[in-house]
């Protein structure tokens, strides 16, 4: 009886965790980029607490090290490399600790024909799909194209333009062409003339 209300108390407990922290559940294979907020604590040396935002050139500015270069790096990563350099010249076996406390906002622009056209953010915790950002819009607006729906975005500095028919998702079922968004990308739901 005991060791099922244990079992029931980490569940409960763990779930609680994911809804308020949705950034948990990728953050070990998250790499950081340029706009996160992290926190750096070092066991024993309240002076080197540092919360810094990446700056544009992927670096942050941590006491007695300067800049340091973190862009694309996991937070084990870059607990080794502060670590590291700490050890280097100024402590001795320093446990370094990295929390992100902020995401970049990773986000889409919906234009054109649906309720609310603008820019929306991406999931944080799960890749997002063009029916779900047309959703954050609002969804379609009456009048609108779906079937003409685009989504514009750069591959390689190339514009792609990959065209997207909303009835093979919501009326044959192929969940494969509701594409995952990238970062930056541009959906455009145009206007029917019909």
């Amino acid at each position: 009886m005991i060791t099922q209300v244990k079992k029931r108390s980490k569940i409960i407990i763990l779930s609680l965790i994911l809804v308020i922290m949705p950034g948990l559940l990728y953050s070990a294979e998250y790499k950081i980029d340029a706009g996160d907020v992290i926190l750096i604590t070092v066991y024993e040396q309240p002076d080197l607490i540092t919360k810094a935002r990446v700056n544009s050139k992927g670096e942050i500015t941590f006491p007695l090290l300067g800049n340091v270069q973190i862009k694309g790096l996991t937070v084990d990563e870059v607990e080794d490399t502060i670590r590291e350099l700490l050890e280097k010249d100024y402590l001795v076996d320093p446990q370094v600790t990295v929390f992100i406390e902020d995401y970049r906002a990773e986000k889409v622009f919906v234009m054109g024909f649906v309720n609310e056209p603008g820019e929306y953010e991406l999931f944080k915790d799960r890749p997002t799909t063009v029916l779900e950002a047309i959703t954050m819009a609002g969804g379609f607006k009456e009048g609108a194209a779906q079937n003409g729906t685009k989504v514009i975005r750069v591959e390689d500095g190339n514009q792609v333009t990959i065209p997207i028919r909303i009835t093979d998702i919501t009326k044959k079922g192929d969940k494969a062409k509701d594409i995952t968004i990238n970062p930056g990308d541009i959906i455009v739901v145009p206007e029917s003339f019909f």
